[in-house]
């Protein structure tokens, strides 16, 4: 193991090429065509066997060590998200509107980074390591159908291990903690329905827009008055439109809106306690209304273990006083349902700079030497579980 910082040192610039490659070719949920095309050609490359086209775009490569023993998960996002890159790079995207804003292609990278090194370590592998390309992390999601086509068997997954680029913490910094780390998310579509006309007689009117108003305050007092304040909640509406006309009394109102929080119990009464809510507005108003809830990812819950010797790795490759306890945050990643079925953590590595831009921005622009870091954390790791 004290050799293994002078392998990755020699796998940099096939990391950094690795990315910039990737980071070239964007493509939004399940059209990863040319990205999955990439890395399979890459594993295939190393003498992998390869699974092409599972749920549509992914890409499974698998590690066989010369000693029997359990297998271990490396996961990696592949989707790009619709956003016009603005970083001015010399390898910016040539897919025109479409960018990798929230750092899929430094997984990617990563990951083939860690392959390229255990391949070269396979009599000292006790056991194998399963390598993972997802599609549609970004939505609707690609762990789940992943699953059902067979990922997490043959060879049966005992461990997973993921990585996501943070530019809240600085590079060269990475970022752990038991349990939640991030939350579930859902959307929901509102529908309310009142009788239009003139702006001048609401009294011969149903306003869905003054009834919208009333719903939009009753929603959020769910969290405020509904939840306890030691389970993190939020509901948010991020969008709402109505009306044609500053004197005309609309037909109706829609709007979209997200929930987030931890708790596995609350994200399931979801459903019930916001149509409720809408519900009794609208009535009471004399509208009525469209409800629509569509479930999104559960909770990213990281085994408590597991996170602590990911962490114990992490103070090898980046020294102890850069390992931090990483702050949960309300944003979803399908990582959780791999996380459901098998142990195992999801770290942060951090990609933070003066100037830095934020995750889904045009202008995300992640260093090149963070990179190998990651690579490292996820070999050290992998190891140390097999072992």
């Amino acid at each position: 193991m004290a050799e293994l910082k002078e392998v990755i040192k020699d796998n940099a610039a096939r990391i950094k090429k690795d990315r910039e490659e990737l980071h070239k070719i964007p493509e939004v949920a399940f059209t990863e065509e040319k990205t999955a095309a990439y890395v399979a050609d890459c594993l295939k490359e190393m003498g992998l066997l390869v699974r092409e086209k599972v749920a549509k775009t992914g890409v499974v490569g698998l590690v066989e060590g010369e000693i029997p023993g359990k297998t271990v998960m490396i996961r990696a996002d592949m989707d790009a998200l619709p956003v016009k890159e603005e970083t001015g790079l010399s390898f910016a995207s040539t897919h025109e509107g479409v960018m990798h804003a929230c750092g899929h292609d430094c997984h990617m990278a990563m990951a083939l980074g860690a392959a390229r090194v255990l391949t070269g370590m396979r009599e000292k592998i006790k056991g194998q390591v399963k390598f993972v390309f997802q599609p549609a992390e970004e939505f609707p999601g690609g762990a789940k159908p992943m699953m059902e086509e067979g990922v997490l068997k043959d060879p049966p997954v005992d461990y997973a291990l993921g990585c996501h680029v943070w530019p809240g913490a600085l590079s060269g910094t990475v970022s752990v903690a038991p349990g939640p780390v991030m939350a579930a998310m859902d959307r929901f579509d509102i529908k309310v329905i009142g009788k239009g006309g003139h702006g001048a007689l609401p009294h011969t009117c149903i306003d869905p827009v003054d009834t919208a108003s009333q719903v939009i305050s009753a929603l959020q007092r769910i969290t405020s008055r509904h939840m306890s304040p030691l389970s993190p909640t939020v509901v948010t509406i991020g969008q709402i439109k109505g009306g044609t006309a500053f004197n005309v009394i609309a037909d109706q109102v829609e709007m979209a809106g997200t929930t987030r929080t931890f708790d596995r119990d609350i994200w399931k009464s979801w459903p019930e306690r916001l149509e409720k809510v809408v519900k009794g507005v609208c009535e009471s108003m004399g509208a009525s209304y469209g409800f629509d809830f569509s479930p999104g990812y559960p909770p990213t819950i990281n085994d408590a273990a597991i996170t602590e010797l990911v962490g114990k790795c992490a103070a090898q490759v980046v020294g102890q006083d850069q390992v931090l306890e990483f702050e949960p945050t309300m944003g979803g990643e399908d990582m959780s349902y791999f996380l459901e079925k098998v142990p195992g953590c999801f770290f942060f590595l951090g990609a933070g700079y003066p100037g830095v831009a934020p995750l889904h921005n045009a202008g995300f622009a992640p260093r090149p030497e963070i990179l190998p870091l990651g690579t490292e954390l996820f070999v050290r790791a992998a190891l140390d579980l097999l072992a």
